[in-house]
């Protein structure tokens, strides 16, 4: 893929500073380029800091800078004032703590300086810029309007912290852990109300984009970064020849680093769009050349290592305006998680067009109302798969330009998809040539210094969340996305490893709430993403917030509010581990009662996202659950113009029960990875080269082969394999869903979890589910107990032909209830359940006449089969 921007051709080159694939689904990075030692933080502020590497909630005074309004004839950084401080509290006293404790912790009260701002000048809220900008603007920087049709909105405001008492009512088990509870809660409060009073509210606190990098005005560029660490700085780049002295930098007593570039003699702006910029700096470790850390576009040139950022501001004529409003958030969330350089059948990078143009429609088809896109943000490494993140507001390059993303995002929403995306806040690449790190040749710029910066296991660097510079550039960097690009949400990545100091490594969680509230939390990371959720719900009512957690977090998904971390759903990992454990057994060793267990397993009142597999059981060292089932027949034995053989026969059928009971009972959403749908039989391995590990062990390559970075759409398409009938399942499910809305319905009980028989047998709504998973036993006039009564039909029939199955069942027959108690349920009535099928049964009133034609069309001239078992 190569495209063009202003006359420079910047190919999708595979960057050669690698990273280590280990058995974590992320890339360890490994760069060939000068590790550097760690170097103590210097200090520039007027004062001296408290120590960031607090496992309190506390904000470095260094870290804080307050912004003045762009260019235009305004007042130097110098002349602006300080925000107070956020006074550090011992960790040691943290489960003493209570929300009595205010007073003794009263922010800012310690701090003379802020007394003296106070007494002169009244409110420092005044100081920095609170600008008004409409919603419908396409680029903040410029102030471009957007247009779209109207849609009916919800009002958009940030709610002021509640009590954060309900909790307590909800789950009276976490009174026993309030003292850490109301501490939290105590500092998330008091963090809130320290951005209204300083920043005049977490809407003006999260523009640092308007105020920060690039920003164009009428006269000139006024060039803005937050570098403490650095002794002096320069804006080069391609528009001036890359020298050093022509525009030297200048520094406020903050650490903030300025320069306004007039524009040219005839009006045109003195860096064209396009131009290739960077910032050097004199740092603690040596010269040093870095990418802006709020550029917008950031590419690899051809023949380069390093990546280059990009001055990007097209003429109107290039700019895309958005045509198509977003959706309202659906009630079931059916999400397909997706990788746009992944995802051609063709072993090369695909692109955000080909994505739009084949893709989507794909994905509308299959009957998904969301798409989760993964390795948006700039990454150096593409094996990393998108999650060693060098470039947070830039839009990965390999792809296409950010035209070309929001082109993609409005074709979603056209269709009626929401587009969220996988958001790296977790950690950030150890990558120092392009990234963050070290980038004003500190160690503790953006992240914790030492040990604690470092994630041992992912070979990447750890946020410092208590640093008031890090949750203006994180915050913004959250709504740039949505406002910007129209994104629907985000699913935040790593959440575990940012609650807890020991990122969740080698710790198996129980369940006890001690777990989750010790010395072990880190405060400071769970108020972010209480702050992060309050910011994206209260501007972006209609967006949806899912975290990866796989510790299970009690109030992970209850409001801020209430006292809850504020996210919407939590992404139920622990199932796809629990079928995995399952598939390595024997068929007579599975436990229906282990099974349910795992798939009902969650919180009241906290929603979660449930999967069978996502992207993570795909990498190359894992497997997917049809390699699981069936192994390398899958080679030789999908085509139907030969027989199948027993390990297919049994694949095929499991795949699709394991899919199914994992819709119907694991959550109130539901995530499938691109391919898995039809059982997609290769792993993913990613282009790569030989690694060698600092203990002297080679991890081999693939000879950066994009052989296994491509998804097969092909054979899922073709009727003469048989992995077409398992996506017209999977088709088959999210339509039945979307028509049932059973994932999201109050009513569900388990009526059967039979371990002789091997049948799971559960009402969801309205809706009866059938499991058989005997291997061998079918079983006629087998009893099924229900709560409603009438009559009942098939809707869907996993052992249907279409499905690949033996089409055992008559789908026109009716099946009536009789009165009588049976296994709890107060009638019942009588079915065939043939084995290894899943079957679902609807109310007779319930369909709609054109129904069953739509879910599962039935053979012209069906008539009903015998019921013999293959």
């Amino acid at each position: 893929m190569v495209y063009t921007i202003s006359g420079i051709r910047f190919p999708a080159v595979l960057s050669l500073h690698n990273s280590t694939l280990r058995g974590d689904r992320r890339a360890a990075s490994l760069p060939v380029f000068l590790r550097k030692n760690n170097f103590s933080r210097k200090i520039l502020a007027v004062k001296s800091s408290h120590d960031s590497d607090s496992p309190s909630s506390a904000i470095a005074e260094s870290d804080k800078v307050l912004i003045p309004q762009d260019h235009d004839n305004s007042a130097s950084l110098t002349d602006q004032l300080e925000t107070p401080v956020i006074t550090s509290v011992d960790a040691h006293n943290l489960e003493d703590l209570t929300m009595e404790d205010e007073d003794k912790y009263n922010i800012g009260e310690a701090d003379s300086s802020y007394r003296q701002i106070e007494d002169g000048l009244g409110s420092v809220a005044s100081s920095p810029v609170d600008v008004d900008i409409p919603a419908k603007k396409t680029s903040v920087s410029v102030g471009k309007e957007v247009k779209i049709p109207s849609v009916e909105a919800k009002p958009k405001i940030i709610p002021r912290p509640g009590a954060g008492q309900k909790i307590y009512e909800i789950d009276p088990s976490l009174l026993a852990y309030r003292d850490h509870l109301d501490f939290r809660f105590g500092q998330y409060k008091r963090l809130h109300d320290e951005i209204n009073k300083h920043e005049g509210g977490l809407d003006a606190f999260s523009r640092g984009y308007e105020q920060f990098g690039f920003l164009r005005s009428a006269t000139g560029i006024t060039y803005r970064e937050w570098a403490p660490g650095a002794k002096s700085a320069a804006l080069i780049g391609d528009f001036n020849n890359w020298n050093p002295n022509a525009d030297v930098m200048t520094r406020n007593e903050f650490g903030v680093w300025e320069i306004f570039l007039p524009n040219n003699v005839d009006g045109s702006p003195p860096i064209p769009h396009g131009s290739r910029v960077k910032i050097r700096m004199d740092t603690p470790s040596g010269i040093k050349d870095s990418i802006p850390a709020w550029i917008k576009f950031s590419v690899q040139a051809p023949g380069e290592i390093p990546y280059s950022g990009i001055y990007y501001d097209p003429p109107e004529e290039e700019k895309y305006v958005f045509k198509h409003p977003q959706p309202k958030k659906p009630k079931s969330l059916r999400i397909y998680e997706s990788h746009v350089g992944m995802s051609s059948p063709e072993p090369k990078i695909n692109t955000y067009a080909n994505f739009r143009d084949d893709v989507l429609p794909r994905i509308k088809k299959l009957g998904y109302n969301a798409v989760q896109i993964m390795a948006i943000q700039e990454h150096s490494y593409y094996a990393s798969f998108g999650y060693h993140v060098t470039n947070f507001f830039a839009p990965s390059s390999r792809f296409g330009t950010p035209e070309d993303l929001k082109s993609m995002i409005d074709k979603a929403h056209e269709l009626g998809l929401l587009v969220l995306m996988d958001i790296v806040h977790s950690h950030s690449s150890n990558n120092t040539l392009d990234g963050l790190n070290m980038f004003d040749g500190t160690d503790g710029h953006y992240f914790h210094p030492g040990s604690r910066g470092y994630h041992w296991m992912w070979d990447s660097r750890l946020f410092n969340y208590g640093s008031w510079e890090v949750l203006r550039y994180l915050l913004s960097n959250a709504r740039w996305w949505l406002d910007e690009y129209k994104f629907d949400g985000f699913r935040f990545d790593g959440v575990t490893s940012m609650m807890y100091t020991h990122h969740g490594l080698q710790v198996a969680f129980t369940g006890n709430y001690s777990e989750y509230f010790g010395l072990a939390t880190d405060v400071d990371a769970v108020v972010y993403l209480m702050l992060a959720n309050d910011l994206i719900h209260g501007l972006f009512p209609e967006a949806v917030t899912i975290g990866e957690d796989v510790s299970g977090m009690p109030t992970f998904c209850l409001p801020t509010q209430d006292g809850g971390v504020g996210f919407d759903y939590r992404l139920q990992m622990a199932i796809a581990d629990k079928w995995i454990e399952i598939l390595k057994k024997q068929d007579e060793d599975w436990k229906m009662g282990d099974i349910v267990h795992t798939l009902t397993n969650r919180r009241w009142l906290e929603k979660c996202v449930a999967y069978a597999e996502s992207h993570d059981q795909a990498l190359v060292g894992d497997k997917t659950i049809a390699f699981w089932l069936m192994d390398k027949d899958m080679y030789d034995f999908m085509s139907l113009d030969r027989p199948a053989t027993p390990r297919i026969d049994r694949g095929i059928a499991l795949h699709k029960m394991i899919r199914l009971i994992t819709m119907g009972l694991g959550g109130e959403g539901y995530l499938n990875f691109m391919g898995n749908e039809f059982g997609h039989p290769e792993w993913i391995d990613f282009p790569r080269g030989e690694q060698q590990l600092p203990n002297g062990s080679v991890i081999p390559g693939n000879n950066y082969s994009y052989d296994k970075c491509r998804r097969r759409f092909d054979l899922g398409d073709a009727d003469y394999l048989r992995y077409r009938g398992m996506q017209e399942f999977d088709q088959a499910m999210q339509h039945l869903e979307e028509k049932f809305g059973f994932m999201t319905t109050e009513h569900q009980y388990i009526s059967r979890k039979n371990e002789g028989d091997k049948v799971i047998i559960f009402e969801r709504g309205n809706l009866v589910f059938v499991f058989n998973f005997h291997w061998n036993n079918s079983y006629s006039d087998y009893r099924v107990g229900c709560a409603t009564p009438g009559k009942y039909k098939i809707v869907l029939d996993s052992d249907d032909a279409l499905f690949g199955g033996f089409n055992r069942l008559n789908h026109s027959a009716e099946y009536f209830t009789s009165e009588g108690w049976y296994d709890d349920r107060p009638r019942s009535f009588l079915i065939y359940a043939p084995s290894r099928t899943a079957v679902v049964y609807a109310l007779a009133d319930d369909l709609e006449p054109a129904f069953l034609d739509e879910v599962e069309p039935a053979l012209a001239d069906e008539v009903e089969p015998e019921p013999v078992d293959p």
